[in-house]
């Protein structure tokens, strides 16, 4: 998917998508509803081609109809694009090892338009940047013409900062939360009507996995959650580095106007902290629709800059569910891996188990005896990540 159209500049590009319309405060905020069924659809789909959208419109089919789901409603989309831009394993595309694959996103949207969103935002918090997302993929070698023309009415939103916003949205974590009662977000993981998680099938290394809900920790803004984050309020100009600072190592709290943590004491230790993070992100800001591109992907870390056996690999798998914990579970079981192994046993050896700790919190099951798995069986799409 790189650039084919002649005629764009990013200048060009830019001023156009300034003029998308912005969601009205008409759209209906999510309410923080009961986990939906335990039912995920896995998939074997050999490469970004044309079996691409086939595979995951039987895949939508069923888990029940993407119509039902998206019909007349707006949908925001969380992408994964971690790291710079310009970061490579080896020689391998960014999309071919960290990213979500841009095939998988304009078949997505392509399809959510085919069964009738209203509006559909593609959004992601980029890494150290406060650019306008498309101008993040220019920067790619993407055509980002290609996912705003995929759909009626679709837009992009960088969600580091306010955006077109003009206030952060606060969502509110169930029962207290682990780490943190709540989070302020940008306002378009609230002004939607149905929230997708579309990450990538890898390894991480204070999470054991990444997969559909560690994909939403990228929501958090880096104006408040970010290592320059404002102290007393958002800084609007502070989006430098990652979330490493407050995030990870726990060394300062957010920007006062946000939720601070309930236990500064608590372990300063990011394999402690990022599990429970994840887990509080999942009930307070619930996903409607996890899917996960396993067609290309990488093994032994999260992104090139991990330590270990790094390579890139090739499961052919997509995965998707109507529950973020229960598609996670699904998923690392695909990966070789017991979606309930305690901490010290794979991919958790260092780590608490993410999917654990949301299920604790009432987010979903990750026991695969209680999920419908449709499509290929687990046995069958076993691709495993360690040896």
């Amino acid at each position: 998917m790189r650039k084919t159209c002649p005629g764009l500049t990013r200048r060009n590009f830019l001023n156009a998508c300034a003029a998308w319309p912005v969601a009205g405060a008409a759209a209906r905020p999510v309410s923080a509803a009961a986990p939906a069924a335990a039912r995920v659809s896995v998939a074997r789909c050999p490469d970004y081609g044309p079996a691409l959208k086939p595979a995951l419109g039987t895949m939508f089919d069923q888990l029940g109809g993407l119509g039902r789901l998206v019909r007349g409603r707006t949908v925001s989309i969380k992408i994964n694009l971690t790291g710079y831009p310009t970061t490579r394993l080896g020689n391998t595309p960014a999309e071919h090892a960290q990213y979500t694959h841009p095939a998988v996103i304009g078949a997505t949207v392509r399809l959510m338009g085919e069964a009738g969103a209203r509006r559909i935002r593609i959004v992601e918090g980029c890494f150290s940047s406060d650019e306008p997302l498309a101008e993040f993929m220019l920067q790619l070698g993407w055509d980002p013409s290609h996912l705003l023309n995929a759909a009626p009415r679709v837009e992009m939103e960088n969600t580091n900062t306010l955006g077109r916003g003009r206030r952060y949205a606060r969502f509110t974590t169930p029962g207290g939360g682990l780490v943190f009662p709540g989070f302020d977000l940008n306002q378009a993981y609230e002004q939607c009507d149905v929230m997708v998680s579309l990450g990538k099938l890898k390894e991480h290394a204070t999470c054991g996995v990444t997969l559909s809900m560690k994909n939403m920790f990228g929501a958090t803004p880096l104006t408040i959650y970010g290592d320059h984050a404002g102290r007393d309020e958002p800084d609007e100009n502070g989006v430098q580095g990652g979330r490493g600072t407050i995030m990870h190592s726990g060394l300062r709290q957010p920007a006062r106007s946000a939720p601070q943590e309930k236990d500064p004491s608590s372990p300063r230790d990011d394999r402690w902290q990022m599990p429970r993070i994840v887990a509080d992100l999942a009930v307070a800001r619930p996903v409607h629709l996890a899917i996960i591109d396993g067609i290309h992907t990488m093994a032994g870390g999260e992104g090139p800059w991990s330590r270990g056996d790094l390579r890139p690999v090739r499961p052919g798998l997509l995965v998707a569910g109507l529950n973020a914990v229960s598609t996670d579970a699904v998923a690392a079981a695909c990966m070789g891996f017991d979606p309930r192994a305690a901490r010290g046993t794979a991919p958790f050896e260092g780590c608490d188990n993410t999917l654990l700790l949301a299920e604790q919190l009432g987010a979903g099951t990750a026991d695969l005896g209680k999920i419908e798995v449709a499509g290929a069986a687990v046995r069958d799409a076993v691709f495993r990540f360690r040896g």
